[in-house]
């Protein structure tokens, strides 16, 4: 899906911080299909892969060692200082001010009050992501939360956002702007150690998950939730690239059998 601008409110961009930004585009580059130029020294690194020519996210290098290597997210709003303040009344906890990008536009990163850390994003010339919502690109954004009624209040008070559940029944909230679904949350799963706190997690699309998941493996990736079926949306897993971050694929299911047999 090409995309021209976002609405307030709907993930627009989402990077990558790891040691080696080299080694992450030969990683995505088999995966997905990017192409991962060089990072910018004037903007400390930080390079934008494309896919066919239209961009698709950001990979950069740590700013310090003992930094994780992980996937970030961002989310479009009309102002990113007004955000930011309205963000650190609600309890969020700010990590990078909002800072002017050049002329590409302006962003900031806080974690939410139960740790979840996200970015947002007001466009200048860079909308964001280019494409979504096919094979190489951003498909999915989604929280997993220690307090899911804590959550359920912030993000709304925080973004506009409108909270709706999952077709099917299950404790999962589907965010919505303006009638459409742009992310999702779920609860912590009991699994997850209980010093990790809530956190984003990005979905990628992908023509097949199996094959994917084999790739990831293959290129010295870890498999972290093994491919399953998610009924009336396609087949996911959760995985690790070569340098440790965590992201998840997704074949979505076709649109007719996802509708049971509707066009």
């Amino acid at each position: 899906m090409q995309m021209t601008s976002y609405p307030q409110g709907m993930p627009c961009w989402v990077d990558l911080m790891v040691e080696d930004p080299t080694k992450a585009a030969a990683f995505y580059g088999s995966l997905l299909g990017w192409h991962v130029p060089p990072g910018r020294p004037d903007f400390g690194g930080y390079a934008n892969a494309d896919l066919g020519g239209r961009l698709v996210a950001g990979v950069m290098p740590k700013m310090a060692p003992d930094m994780p290597s992980v996937w970030s997210t961002y989310i479009a709003v009309d102002d990113a200082r007004a955000t930011l303040d309205l963000a650190v009344q609600e309890g969020a906890s700010p990590i990078v001010p909002a800072t002017d990008v050049g002329s590409m536009g302006t962003m900031a990163v806080f974690a939410d009050p139960q740790g979840a850390v996200i970015g947002i994003w007001q466009a200048g010339e860079h909308i964001g992501a280019h494409a979504i919502a096919e094979p190489g690109t951003l498909r999915w954004n989604e929280l997993a939360a220690r307090d899911f009624d804590a959550a359920k209040a912030f993000y709304p008070a925080v973004f506009g956002w409108e909270a709706s559940e999952f077709p099917g029944g299950g404790q999962y909230i589907m965010w919505n702007v303006d009638g459409r679904p742009v992310a999702g949350m779920m609860p912590m799963p009991e699994t997850v150690p209980a010093q990790v706190p809530s956190y984003w997690l990005v979905y990628f699309e992908v023509t097949d998950c199996d094959e994917s998941v084999a790739t990831v493996t293959a290129l010295g990736g870890q498999v972290v939730v093994p491919p399953q079926d998610a009924p009336g949306v396609g087949r996911l897993s959760m995985v690790q690239d070569d340098q440790g971050a965590a992201f998840a694929v997704i074949a979505m299911q076709p649109r007719d059998e996802a509708n049971g047999g509707a066009a």
